[in-house]
């Protein structure tokens, strides 16, 4: 658990791992309305690139929500931006650690700066790269 006195600092790391199940982005089709059989058809996915069903890119990507506002810098987090590439698939029950650096910080903006990857745990490729902006008056 971060120690929610400590103000973020350029440098700062946080790391948190999670992976999602075929339920799990099931339930994300049925949430974001995107039903592309590439993320929930096997026989059609074994016919792509691919070979087998992906996960849609945002639901990996909103592990970075649950942290900022969770968990780093956690509780007050007001998300400002977040650019993102996708520059691998990321598929069901496969383990990955979402990788937060503080790049700057602006203490009278109440702002920080955050390089923002993921990472596949088997492999030590980036998933995602991209950085966000947040604001947390407390922490920041």
């Amino acid at each position: 658990m971060q120690d929610t006195k400590k103000l973020l600092e350029v440098g700062d790391t946080f790391q948190h791992q999670f992976s999602f199940s075929q339920q799990e982005v099931n339930l994300f089709a049925i949430v974001t309305g995107d039903s592309n059989p590439l993320h929930l058809d096997e026989q059609y996915a074994a016919q792509t690139q691919f070979k087998r069903p992906i996960m849609h890119g945002f639901l990996g990507g909103s592990i970075f929500s649950k942290v900022f506002g969770v968990l780093f810098p956690g509780e007050g987090t007001v998300y400002l931006s977040q650019n993102m590439k996708f520059l691998r698939p990321m598929y069901v029950d496969t383990l990955y650690e979402a990788v937060f650096t503080v790049q700057e910080v602006n203490r009278e903006k109440n702002t920080a700066i955050v390089k923002t990857q993921m990472i596949d745990k088997s492999t030590g490729k980036a998933t995602i790269d991209g950085e966000a902006t947040v604001m947390n008056k407390v922490r920041v």
